[in-house]
């Protein structure tokens, strides 16, 4: 349960910081502030485990790489749209 609590948390504050840091700006609620900071995290990780060599394997990047993967989502969305 705490766990859940924790990834929201987390997820929050680096949605926040990857929208602050994206030029122009980012329409969207907290939840999906909340998804992006999430996500963020999931493609910084799968990013960061294909540097590795670890053939593409999910790992923790901390909130740099999470904050940088939130920017990529965010310009993949956009240029999809």
């Amino acid at each position: 349960m705490f766990q859940i609590i924790g990834y929201i948390v987390v997820g929050l504050i680096v949605g926040v910081l990857a929208r602050f840091f994206y030029p122009g700006a980012v329409d969207m609620g907290w939840i999906a502030t909340i998804l992006l900071g999430i996500g963020g995290g999931v493609i910084g990780g799968f990013i960061a485990g294909l540097l590795d060599g670890k053939s593409g394997n999910f790992r923790p990047v901390g909130m740099i790489g999470s904050i940088l993967g939130g920017m990529l989502l965010i310009f993949i969305v956009r240029s999809l749209s």
